[in-house]
């Protein structure tokens, strides 16, 4: 989702334009910027703290060349969600745990999986190969 979905959504929920939700948006985002480079902490209820801390100094090794890289010191910006956006969040693992339970129940009445031609004989330790006849939802 970009900001400019966010601004859609909100629009069509509270009524106003697009461009004057465009605005109000970007002023809140300002507003937390602002918040955080002044008090390097904000706080919002339900959704969770932003706050700037100060990363130490440290040697991290460059992937392409090997060669080993001094990393200077700097602030950065972290994110703890809050109980409310932590519960929300976690209906996910719910959701999708309660729509696997319903998917291996209904395994029993799903095809065999084709064997691609090519395959050597036991390349999968009795694991089947290739693709499933039909992949649609059952529901």
């Amino acid at each position: 989702m970009t900001k400019k979905d966010i601004v859609r959504t909100i629009s069509e929920e509270v009524g106003l334009t697009q461009q004057q939700t465009k605005e109000i948006v970007q002023k809140t985002f300002d507003a937390i910027v602002d918040c955080l480079v002044r008090d390097q902490r904000i706080e919002l209820r339900n959704f969770g703290v932003f706050e700037v801390k100060p990363r130490a100094a440290r040697k991290a090794r460059n992937p392409r060349t090997g060669q080993q890289v001094d990393v200077p010191s700097k602030h950065v910006v972290t994110f703890k969600p809050g109980k409310f956006m932590e519960a929300r969040v976690r209906e996910l693992d719910q959701c999708a745990a309660q729509k696997a339970a319903e998917a291996t129940a209904g395994d029993d009445n799903r095809p065999e999986p084709n064997v691609h031609p090519d395959a050597a004989p036991n390349a999968s330790a009795g694991r089947p190969t290739g693709r499933w006849d039909d992949l649609s939802d059952p529901q």
